[in-house]
């Protein structure tokens, strides 16, 4: 089943113009041991590159990562389990966000 979602949602972001293979540009996910991680890996680059969470601002808070999310779903129609958000929350929040390592 999650072959099916993948390709389904592979090709939805490819109509809506919004692939850019994490590999086009060399940039990756920061790797972490955090559940999200594999869930954004899975799910967040399948339409856009990695580089995107990178242009997002250091000092943005879990609220803002949890809108972000939302809109991907809801917007551009990522098929994302709602079981999974708070996982995907959590790794940007702590990865990207204000929650990142001093």
């Amino acid at each position: 089943m999650k072959i099916k979602t993948f390709l389904a949602s592979s090709l939805a972001c490819a109509a809506l113009g919004l692939v850019t293979p994490a590999s086009a540009d060399g940039v990756q996910l920061k790797t972490s041991d955090l559940p999200g991680y594999e869930k954004a890996q899975t799910n967040c680059t399948a339409c856009h590159s990695a580089e995107y969470m990178q242009y997002q601002p250091p000092t943005a808070p879990r609220p803002y990562w949890d809108a972000m999310v939302k809109r991907m779903k809801a917007v551009f129609k990522a098929p994302l389990d709602d079981a999974d958000i708070p996982a995907i929350v959590d790794y940007l929040a702590r990865t990207y966000g204000n929650e990142q390592p001093k």
